[in-house]
């Protein structure tokens, strides 16, 4: 994808409401946007008031909807995160928005979302936040995406990775946050994951959290499927210092599998997270 100067861009939030106190912060993500020659347009309902919902249910997709009807606008990024995305996948008009395919960009519960899109769609999606222009490691973020954005270079999407087990893997990418993704087991919306590659990562939960999402996804079926799992950062669990690490649960519950492990650090909730295309061919290998 490659935006240029004087293109409109829509922020939504799909998922939980921002806090109306956080408006300082989206005002300086819309300077900053400006500043790289876009025009950022924002939707009614990006903050909550006294609950948790910016909006309805109906009136964020509808939000969401408008903004891929809306020609003018080349690219979505979604601010929120939280829980509540997963609202919006049965109000959405898929034919409408495949017949007006345009990027879009969230992370954490977007990953509803990401997902939902590749499989009624086929569309690729990003996992990234934008907000993270504005964040403590705006200074690397923001030439990256410039280069990327406009310039098709890959620096906002180049990540170094690491083998657990293999040596490569290539197919397409799938997955984001494991609590998020697994909203969709037993849905309509849950990609079809055989052969594809999974990437999983996670802000919140300690080990008990990561068993029980990692035996879902063996009861899935997931880990007979596909051709291979890439790992991103697993804040609470790093942070903690919890053993045993994702990685060994990892380890031990693919024992017996074959398909190559890889992992990074540059994915993840952090503010220094490169971008990921959900939906996208994608391709690890040793140097």
């Amino acid at each position: 994808m490659q935006l240029t100067a004087g293109n409109k861009v829509a922020l939504v939030a799909c998922s939980n409401g921002l806090p109306v106190n956080q408006q300082p912060e989206v005002q300086r993500l819309m300077q900053v946007l400006r500043g790289m020659g876009l025009c950022p347009v924002c939707s009614d309902y990006l903050y909550a008031g006294s609950t948790a919902f910016a909006g309805t249910a109906a009136q964020r997709a509808a939000a969401l909807q408008q903004a891929y009807a809306d020609s003018q606008i080349r690219a979505i990024f979604d601010i929120s995160g939280g829980d509540m995305a997963n609202q919006l996948l049965d109000l959405l008009d898929y034919r409408q928005i495949a017949a007006s395919p345009k990027p879009f960009f969230g992370y954490s519960d977007l990953t509803v979302l990401l997902n939902a899109l590749y499989t009624k769609t086929g569309a690729v999606s990003y996992l990234y936040q934008v907000k993270n222009l504005i964040w403590q490691s705006s200074a690397q973020q923001q030439p990256a995406f410039v280069a990327s954005m406009f310039s098709g270079a890959d620096d906002l999407f180049r990540v170094k990775w690491h083998f657990l087990r293999g040596e490569r893997m290539s197919g397409t990418l799938l997955g984001g946050n494991l609590r998020c993704l697994l909203k969709l087991a037993g849905t309509p919306y849950m990609p079809d994951l055989t052969g594809k590659l999974l990437f999983i990562e996670s802000l919140g939960g300690g080990v008990p959290q990561m068993v029980t999402y990692l035996s879902q996804l063996r009861q899935l079926g997931v880990f007979k499927h596909i051709s291979g799992l890439l790992l991103g950062t697993f804040t609470y669990m790093q942070q903690h210092r919890q053993q045993p690490s994702m990685h060994q649960l990892v380890l031990q519950e693919t024992q017996g599998c074959t398909f190559p492990i890889a992992y990074t650090s540059q994915v993840g909730h952090a503010s220094t997270s490169r971008c990921l295309p959900i939906g996208g061919p994608y391709t690890v290998q040793l140097p």
